[in-house]
């Protein structure tokens, strides 16, 4: 049995149309009726009903789907293993980050894991943090890392890492030395607020700061990497983990400005797991050897 015919199968049930199903799989329309035919002739029965131009799936088809189905998912797996195996992986790590943890330190710690580690592929997936425990769940990840808290019962959620939010301003091109300490009472006053790039910190946030600057003007952005462009921009100004700005800091894009009168909260990192596997619980302890 030629596994091409149990592909353009499986296309062809999920159209129920020969020619939708040729130009999925980029072959000719006789060519999907050849390989249906010889199929049918492989297993005994018939697959399709024909109706001139239409097609639709037998009692035979509809009960050989799922088969067909697991045929593909065993091929395709085996063929991943392969080749892991073919590129000197003996294991398999899939991690899912969130957009603010994938930032920060995540690569700088990616590339000392794997440098260490080159029997482990790495798969990544960027997820919002609402998301992760989702895939975590699913078993579509091994790992995930998320800025917010995880109440599933079904799920480990241990708090990783501690991040100190600071408020972040546009550089005023001062030199550092002799320009007078930044206030910020009067940039909340004078910038709009950039709010809500974090999952966790700023309702509770907001409303400490507009009960010390009941003037404040908002603008909600849902990214970091995007409110960080907006401050370079001077389009305003925000709350952020000192860690998503420690290089705009230090290269003089960005500005650190004191916030006495606040109580600044502080930024969480999450681990979700589903199972404390041995390659888990190794990266978890690699990860934190690291300060961010």
């Amino acid at each position: 049995m030629d596994l091409k015919w149990i592909r353009t199968f499986v296309i062809a049930a999920k159209h129920e149309n020969f020619r939708k199903t040729a130009d999925e799989l980029f072959i000719s329309q006789p060519t999907v009726t050849v390989q249906m035919k010889l199929l049918e002739e492989e297993i005994g029965s018939i697959l399709f009903q024909r109706n001139g131009r239409k097609v639709s799936l037998t009692e035979d088809g509809r009960r050989f789907l799922p088969h067909a189905q697991q045929l593909l998912t065993i091929y395709e797996s085996s063929m991943s293993d392969l080749n892991r195996f073919r590129q000197g992986y003996s294991q398999k790590l899939t991690l899912a980050i969130s957009p603010l943890f994938a930032e920060s330190i995540m690569p700088y710690v990616l590339k000392r894991y794997m440098t260490l580690h080159p029997e482990i592929e790495i798969n990544v997936q960027v997820v919002d943090s609402e998301f992760i425990a989702d895939t975590v769940i699913n078993g579509e990840v091994d790992l995930g890392l998320s800025n917010q808290h995880t109440k599933n019962s079904d799920l480990i959620c241990r708090p990783l890492l501690d991040d100190p939010v600071v408020l972040i301003v546009p550089h005023d091109g001062k030199d550092s030395e002799s320009a007078p300490p930044l206030d910020a009472e009067e940039l909340l006053q004078k910038n709009y607020l950039i709010t809500h790039n974090h999952p966790e910190y700023w309702d509770q946030l907001l409303r400490s700061v507009r009960a010390a600057v009941p003037s404040v003007r908002t603008m909600s952005v849902s990214q970091v990497n995007v409110t960080k462009r907006f401050i370079i921009e001077g389009l305003g100004i925000s709350f952020l983990p000192s860690s998503t700005v420690r290089r705009e800091l230090l290269e003089g894009r960005l500005l650190e400005a004191p916030c006495a009168f606040i109580n600044l909260p502080i930024s969480k990192t999450y681990a979700i797991l589903k199972y404390e596997h041995p390659k888990e619980t190794q990266f978890l302890e690699f990860l934190s050897q690291f300060r961010f």
